[in-house]
């Protein structure tokens, strides 16, 4: 009997919502421990990458167990099912983690929660993946629901992607201004708690040393906070401040576009330091006597962690509920017997299958290129291309570049392949995709402020990243009729286990990358390290005001983004360099060569 259509939608709900806690995950768990806890860069990278291989060995493992298991309700839903409220649990907690944690108990519990999210998720992803043989007839039907699968996945991830920091903003908002833990603290000049600095920089946006505090009438800074920052030195800066600056009481510069960097110790002192151009600078001095800024703020790593900590617990529900109708939807209708291969199956099968071997080698260069950029993408709008409107930008540019690797999927790959043959079109898209990288890295060193054009290098890279991902299925199948002519044994299953091995080794290792960059570069909540000077914030700031006098140095050096901006377009090439010279030298399996192997493998049968 052939699926209805409530069974395949059933079943596709449940890729939905898989793939939405998977993308939560792996997109912006880094983000948010690193950036908005403020846990170390280099502790976050080795967590991550020792959680990502720690559960690409413990994927066989679990395949073993679901094999092994027979209830009433079949061996596959069981497991579906728990492991699916265990990982929602663990996606909750996750992103929920106490204000009161820092040091060496956050980082504590990042490790715990990640690697505790990474085995609940392989307990309910393989015994869905693997389930597809118990309630469908083989051929047609099987193929198109598991390509039903991977396209709702596909949105799923796409969900997540383009709507996750607006809904955190919204969410955190809404959560902040209503939580008993926020206080706002009024700091001013005429109360002596406050003092306040405005630094002159020229066109190219570099300070000149000239300093000029601000001095009669009365600057008032407001903060609101969750309770548990003001007990430590804070570091706020620009995006989450509404200032303005008047002069004698008509002239007034609205502050909100300039870079505005203020430190907090405890509700005891605070300090401010606006950037603001040569003119303003100028008029400044000639009515220095009455200056009055007024400032508004309101902490964003407050916001951000209520955002995560209810948007999470949104998505967990979402996930519960669509794998509850998958379980529901669907029944087993046979007893099947899972194929699984242990790690040393894979290694061996591959070590035997030089072809196979190629393939993942290049995959996880691929890979590792792929995930370096979309791990730091979320630092370059934030600290890079900032403004205001950073999060919209972000959401716009995601949006686009989603829409680009789905299109290219459906549409440019077919076309490709109409005019070029499987080696010659993975060519192209290398090509593509590294002329995208070198035109990204140009328009950041330009100081290309707008989203807009940066969509063009969005295009090429996502659109080679699309069609790339189709093809190294294509090139994993080729080498199985090659292994079996050559090893005769046909290792089809340990081959294509090989793939999510791969892809979780290449993210591990493309998470440390981005977490040493973010560390030697001193991009996000490190900055907050930079800035105390003998445990106070505002000693700090001062400090580095001192500097500017002297020297004309910037409070937060543009080295930084200069770093950021190079590793996350130079090491990608460099990856996908080695990644074309391995293949077109090691890869033999052209179009014509498969045809050949899969004929004399068929007549061997």
């Amino acid at each position: 009997m052939r699926l209805t259509f409530k069974e395949k939608a059933a079943y596709g709900l449940g890729a939905v919502g898989k793939d939405m806690v998977y993308m939560l995950s792996a997109s912006y768990v880094l983000y948010y421990f690193q950036d908005v806890l403020g846990v170390s860069a280099i502790a976050m990278g080795i967590i991550l990458l020792a959680a990502r291989v720690f559960d690409a060995f413990n994927d066989p493992i679990m395949g073993v167990i679901v094999a092994k298991t027979q209830t009433r309700w079949g061996k596959f839903r069981p497991w579906l099912f728990i492991g699916t409220i265990t990982n929602a649990i663990v996606l909750f907690i996750m992103f929920a983690a106490p204000p009161t944690l820092d040091g060496k108990g956050l980082v504590a519990y990042a490790a715990i929660t990640y690697i505790m999210w990474g085995v609940t998720y392989t307990m309910m992803d393989i015994p869905y993946w693997s389930m597809i043989p118990a309630f469908t007839e083989g051929g047609k039907e099987r193929e198109g629901l598991s390509a039903l699968a991977r396209s709702c996945a596909g949105v799923g991830s796409a969900i997540v992607t383009i709507i996750t920091v607006l809904a955190v903003s919204a969410l955190g908002n809404m959560a902040a201004s209503k939580s008993a833990d926020n206080k706002t603290i009024d700091f001013t000049t005429s109360s002596g708690n406050l003092t306040v600095y405005v630094i002159e920089k020229d066109e190219a946006g570099s300070t000149t040393g000239f300093v000029l505090p601000l001095e009669g009438g009365e600057s008032v800074l407001s903060i609101t906070a969750d309770s548990s920052e003001f007990a430590k030195s804070s570091f706020y800066s620009e995006e989450n401040t509404n200032a303005t600056i008047t002069i004698s009481g008509t002239s007034e510069y609205n502050l909100d576009d300039n870079a505005i960097y203020i430190a907090v110790d405890g509700e005891s002192e605070a300090s401010i330091a606006v950037y603001v151009d040569e003119d303003t600078f100028e008029s400044f001095m000639l009515d220095s006597g009455v200056l009055t800024l007024n400032a508004e703020v309101t902490s964003s790593k407050t916001v951000e962690r209520y955002g995560f900590k209810y948007f999470s617990l949104i998505v967990a529900v979402i996930f519960v509920v669509f794998i509850l109708i998958t379980c529901i939807g669907i029944k087993e209708k046979s007893t099947v017997d899972m194929q699984t291969a242990g790690v040393g199956e894979m290694f061996k099968a591959l070590l035997s299958n030089d072809q196979a071997m190629t393939v993942v080698i290049t995959i996880v260069l691929v890979n590792i290129a792929t995930y370096i950029t979309s791990n730091l993408l979320i630092y370059f709008f934030k600290y890079d291309l900032a403004g205001s409107n950073w999060q919209g930008n972000y959401t716009l540019f995601n949006t686009f570049a989603g829409g680009v690797q789905i299109l290219a999927m459906m549409i440019m790959f077919p076309l490709l392949r109409k005019f070029f043959s499987t080696i010659k079109t993975f060519e192209i898209c290398v090509v593509a995709s590294v002329a995208g990288y070198i035109i990204l890295l140009a328009m950041a060193l330009a100081g290309v402020s707008s989203v807009y054009p940066f969509l063009i290098p969005g295009f090429f890279i996502m659109a080679a990243v699309g069609v790339m991902n189709v093809l190294v299925t294509i090139f994993l199948a080729n080498t199985v009729d090659y292994g079996e002519l050559k090893n005769n044994r046909r290792d089809e299953s340990i081959i294509f286990s090989m793939q999510t091995f791969v892809v979780k080794l290449a993210s591990g290792v493309a998470a440390l990358v981005a977490s040493i960059a973010l560390s030697i570069f001193k991009i996000g909540s490190s900055s907050d390290e930079l800035e105390l000077v003998g445990g106070s914030a505002v000693a700090g700031l001062e400090s580095m005001i001192d500097t500017i006098k002297q020297a004309g140095a910037a409070v937060v050096t543009g080295s930084s983004v200069v770093g950021l901006r190079l590793t996350m377009t130079l090491v990608p090439i460099f990856g996908l360099i080695v990644a074309i010279i391995l293949f077109k030298k090691k890869y033999i399996l052209t179009d014509e060569k498969v045809t050949e192997i899969a004929a004399e493998v068929k007549s061997r049968r």
